[in-house]
């Protein structure tokens, strides 16, 4: 058994929140740059070269890569042999709050949503948290922008829409989007659960890597469809027209009720930002 304490966890969302706004994963700069060689269109060309200047400088120059440093998303996988110490809460909160003080990150998180007065450190962080087997604990941290986040969408659809459903309503939230969500996006998609559940599934398809597929043939089937018909939007990087509106689609399911099949989409920009560590 492994004990960890407040300030074990604190330390690594500290390190977590600087590295995701200062390096975008390998797989998505990779997803980046073959965009840009299948590009054809000049000014989606052009948005494409500037996009990969940007996070190649904000990696060279430890910079964040967006200036929208965005709201905290703090992924806690905990192992069943793991004994925690202390308020886990309380250590995601204070590893934020260093973490965006310490790494120069704008604070963008407001104490009630109507009367919108900044926290000012960026606190308090969305946590979600699932229990695995073993011994260790794997913190993963995706600043969310809300860009892209504004743009997402659920929808209650029926049984009967089936799967025709599912690619209507996936295609018509990226249409609907358009430059809105600084495409090329990442299109997190959550079927099934219940309301609150399908757009968590959502938000957890875009922790995958993109060069990762559903682990069912019928889904990633199913993803495909989705990008090949996103593409086919002419949308492209930042709505300037070409081939790629989107990088990747990645679709995440759960059993769900015989009257219901929720649907959420939620979209990410092309700062796929996540990174992780395990304790």
């Amino acid at each position: 058994m492994q004990v960890i304490g407040e300030k074990r966890i604190a330390d690594a969302v500290k390190r977590l929140c600087i590295e995701a706004n200062r390096n975008l994963p390998r797989d998505v700069q990779a997803c980046i740059r073959r965009a840009r060689k299948e590009e054809t269109w000049a000014a989606a060309s052009d948005v494409l070269d500037k996009i990969a200047a940007n996070f190649e400088l904000a990696q060279s120059r430890q910079a964040p890569i967006c200036q929208d440093t965005g709201m905290a998303c703090v992924f806690l996988e905990i192992g069943r042999d793991v004994r925690l110490e202390g308020n886990i809460y309380a250590a995601v909160d204070e590893g934020v709050r260093r973490g965006y003080r310490e790494g120069y990150l704008r604070t963008s998180v407001v104490a009630d949503p109507l009367n919108r007065v900044n926290t000012g450190d960026n606190t308090p962080a969305m946590v979600y948290i699932d229990f695995v087997e073993g011994d260790a604990m794997r913190i993963t941290v995706a600043p969310k922008g809300f860009g892209s986040e504004n743009m997402s969408q659920i929808k209650m659809l029926r049984p009967s829409d089936g799967e025709a459903g599912i690619l209507d309503f996936v295609v018509s939230v990226v249409e609907a989007a358009g430059p809105n969500p600084c495409p090329p996006v990442v299109v997190g998609v959550g079927i099934g659960g219940t309301f609150d559940k399908a757009a968590l599934l959502a938000k957890k398809a875009l922790l995958r890597p993109l060069d990762k597929r559903n682990h069912q043939p019928y889904y990633q089937e199913l993803e495909q469809k989705l990008l090949e018909k996103i593409n086919a939007l002419g949308i492209g990087p930042q709505g300037f027209g070409g081939r790629t509106t989107a990088l990747q689609v990645a679709i995440e399911t759960m059993p769900t009720h015989i009257a219901g099949l929720p649907c959420a989409v939620n979209l990410n920009c092309h700062v796929a930002r996540h990174a992780a560590e395990v304790l």
